[in-house]
């Protein structure tokens, strides 16, 4: 069951390049049109969400965290969604839907590395994951008044931070793998 969990060390990779080529974007476009932000953050928030669902399809039954990590892909392509349907939003109005994202992915990423504490070494790396989360939501409410460009710049921030936290993440899984699948008495 481990070895499973573990061989889908790739698809946190995944998610770490969306977020890190989505914070990258923020920061190489500072000049970013509000319009251009909701539909970068739509794609970026689908996409995660599809490789989450994945991750937990992929995951075998009665593993802990399963349904946590299945609750944030839904959460992700439905954010992604409505963000693609609903466009037009205001910017304060996609403050709060970046914000309530962060904040449920977050709780989500805490609880999944919580249930698999037991199963996966690093798996606190999850919950710091998920901690970085709630705290850039937190932000995001805290400051709607804040100007465009500082606000993307936040998300850029975020997003950079959260994909380096999946590569570890990765990291661990793959390594984890590795000793898993290696002959007795080796690693």
């Amino acid at each position: 069951m481990v070895d499973e969990v573990n061989r889908s060390w790739w698809l946190f990779v995944l998610r770490g390049v969306c977020a890190v080529l989505f914070g990258a974007l923020a920061f190489l476009w500072p000049g970013i049109t509000l319009a251009v932000l909701v539909l970068l953050f739509g794609a970026y928030a689908f996409v995660n969400g599809v490789l989450a669902l994945v991750v937990a399809i992929r995951a075998p039954k009665g593993i802990p965290g399963r349904g946590f990590t299945a609750a944030l892909g839904v959460l992700g392509v439905a954010t992604g969604i409505v963000t693609a349907f609903f466009p037009g939003i205001t910017a304060l109005s996609l403050l709060a839907v970046i914000a309530a994202w962060a904040i449920l992915t977050g709780a989500f990423e805490v609880a999944a590395g919580i249930k698999l504490r037991h199963l996966m070494r690093g798996s606190w790396m999850l919950v710091v994951t998920g901690l970085l989360s709630i705290v850039f939501g937190g932000l995001v409410l805290a400051m709607p008044g804040a100007g465009a460009l500082s606000i993307v710049w936040l998300i850029g921030a975020y997003a950079i931070a959260f994909g380096i936290m999946l590569f570890v993440v990765a990291a661990r899984l793959k390594s984890a793998h590795t000793l898993i699948g290696a002959p007795a008495g080796a690693g």
